[in-house]
């Protein structure tokens, strides 16, 4: 239990207002709750939510210690009342959530609760398979990160086993992904492999195809095919496959290449790009394969299998007729 004695300066609100600003982490919907069940009083009696505070007055908070935490990017889930993410597969130990474009994996700056991993730790936070007060360092953390306007396929670690395992597969490139996108023109040939080195601009936050090996930039190596086009439209509906996992390799590599993704800003064309009034690049993680070659662990079951998202905005609206499962 907290108790809050009201000053002047306080005096006037309303207890739900005043609740919210004194414990930012307590999500609306759950305060609420509290009032109703008077886990939260005015002067030690159950009070409604509209009740005005006056000078002199103490709120006593009958709630979790937790809540009144400092809010960061650790307890975010604490603000999350009804967890929103779209499972592809889940067992004891990983969950694979497709990831929606514009949706951030980790907090870009600041504290901020809607980012997919504050959305992982509230599910498994409120299906009680994560307790933090028994955990010494341990949280559900997110073994790789799409970038906000691209979509796809994201593995969470719900132990610290399944974690070390994971990143270990992703280092030995033993986990094998691949998008799907659109991109303008029909890429010749109709398959092949992208080859070259980016260099990384850390301060834009953009990256360079080169042709020969230079200082800071490093090797990168993209398949492609193409499942479909539309001459038409001069669009086509590529897939490739990461050899490498550069920052932006694919919308770099692709755009080097002559065929600019639909939709991009950063690598693409504003002149190709307007007519179809995309605002994000289309590009999704879309396909998933565990494919080991060293010692799984724990995880070996999970060896030689594949999942793949069910549905594709972009895909289905410029290719319906296509189907890429």
């Amino acid at each position: 239990m907290k108790e809050f004695s009201i000053n002047k300066n306080d005096a006037g609100q309303r207890l739900d207002r005043f609740v919210g600003k004194s414990v930012p982490l307590l999500s609306p919907s759950l305060m609420q709750k509290y009032i109703r069940l008077k886990r939260i009083k005015i002067n030690g009696k159950g009070a409604k939510r509209d009740s005005r505070l006056n000078a002199g007055d103490t709120v006593q908070m009958y709630i979790n210690d937790e809540f009144f935490e400092t809010p960061d990017e650790k307890n975010a889930f604490l603000k999350i009342a009804a967890p929103s993410i779209d499972i592809v597969y889940e067992d004891e130990n990983i969950l694979l959530v497709d990831k929606k474009p514009g949706v951030l994996c980790h907090s870009d700056g600041g504290w901020s609760y809607n980012t997919l991993i504050a959305q992982i730790q509230a599910y498994l936070y409120q299906k009680r398979e994560w307790r933090p007060r028994d955990e010494n360092s341990f949280a559900p953390a997110l073994c790789n990160r799409i970038d906000r306007n691209t979509g796809g396929i994201v593995i969470a670690a719900k132990n610290a086993e399944s974690l070390r395992i994971i990143n270990e597969k992703i280092r030995l490139r033993e986990i094998e992904k691949k998008y799907l996108c659109v991109v303008h023109g029909v890429p010749r040939p109709a398959s092949g492999v992208l080859s070259g080195y980016i260099f990384k601009d850390a301060v834009k936050n953009q990256v360079y195809v080169k042709s020969a090996p230079e200082p800071g930039a490093k090797t990168a190596v993209t398949q492609y095919r193409v499942l479909a086009s539309d001459e038409a439209k001069r669009l086509s509906l590529v897939e490739c496959t990461l050899i490498t996992g550069r920052t932006h390799q694919i919308r770099a590599q692709m755009s080097s290449a002559g065929y600019p993704l639909l939709g991009d800003g950063k690598y693409g064309s504003e002149r190709l790009n307007k007519p179809y009034g995309e605002s994000r690049q289309c590009l999704y993680s879309y396909k998933l394969t565990f494919d080991f070659d060293t010692d799984a662990g724990s995880l070996t079951y999970l060896n030689g299998r594949s999942f793949t998202v069910p549905k594709i905005d972009f895909a289905e609206k410029y290719f319906p007729y296509c189907n890429f499962h």
